[in-house]
């Protein structure tokens, strides 16, 4: 039966061990460490609720990590990324073990100091990830009522687009790219458009998905079908919203360093002339 051998403990949730496939791991469990001492054999079939990292460079940042956290962040860290893995029945990237314990213990921290970090992409993260966000909004609260923490909303946020990160494999920066790119578009429609959206309309949530597929088909290299016809009416039609599509692919060109297919402008077109007819339809105010 398989097993693995203490090499070090860490604190009561984490230990250094060796094991019987991976060589020298990380593991991190509820009380594992507890009254381990070294050369101590642990059945692993007889230990619930734990995580290996095996990648060598995880190891060594969470090693790094352990000393500088909360004894009970790491524990309530572990039973949130085990909720997180039982709500999505996925697989999750191991380094989130390493950025959410990182990116928590900083905020409450920073939060201890009252030092507030305004989340500007607070909408665009909830509209585009609401899975995620949801999963964020237990770990947040979670973290306030272990912790005695008294984290803010923005924190839901950042701590979402970690889960994305674990969920879907893309690292970190790539995900907060999106979403801030995402914001930008919607500021610039806004501002072109002298109009801003209720965050909490129909008319936004379907402008921010829209953005979000185009910005998916580009990452995945999906082709959207050419509609030549309606492109010649979208052209015709609506002219300044037809431009304005145009401006926008023209951003995320640049920021993604990705060719926008021109179809995607038609269908962009159709979205910011529903924006734009919202608009004239509202009373003056």
């Amino acid at each position: 039966m398989s097993s693995i051998t203490v090499a070090k403990v860490l604190n009561n949730n984490v230990i250094i061990a060796d094991h019987p496939q991976y060589s020298e791991v990380v593991v991190i469990g509820k009380g594992i460490g507890f009254n381990r001492k070294t050369r101590d054999r642990i059945n692993l079939s007889s230990v619930e609720k734990m995580f290996i990292l095996r990648s060598q460079e995880e190891q060594e940042q969470y090693k790094q990590l352990v000393p500088q956290v909360d004894e009970k962040l790491i524990e309530v860290v572990q039973e949130i990324v085990l909720h997180i893995m039982q709500s999505s029945r996925q697989q999750l990237n191991e380094h989130i073990h390493i950025a959410l314990t990182d990116h928590l213990s900083f905020a409450i921290r920073r939060n201890e100091q009252n030092i507030a970090i305004h989340n500007p992409f607070l909408y665009e993260t909830r509209e585009i990830y609401p899975e995620e966000y949801q999963l964020a909004e237990y770990a947040i609260a979670r973290i306030n009522e272990v912790m005695g923490a008294n984290l803010p909303g923005d924190e839901i946020g950042f701590v979402a687009l970690h889960i994305v990160s674990a969920i879907s494999n893309r690292h970190i920066s790539e995900v907060k790219q999106h979403s801030e790119l995402i914001g930008d578009l919607v500021g610039l429609v806004e501002n072109i458009l002298e109009y801003r959206i209720p965050r909490d309309s129909l008319d936004y949530s379907r402008l921010v998905t829209h953005l979000r597929f185009v910005l998916e088909r580009l990452r995945r290299g999906e082709a959207v079908r050419e509609t030549s016809s309606l492109d010649g009416l979208m052209k015709r039609e609506y002219p300044e919203m037809y431009t304005l599509a145009w401006k926008i692919t023209k951003v995320i060109e640049k920021r993604m360093r990705i060719p926008v297919y021109p179809a995607e402008v038609s269908y962009l077109t159709i979205h910011l002339q529903r924006l734009s007819q919202k608009k004239e339809d509202e009373p003056e105010r």
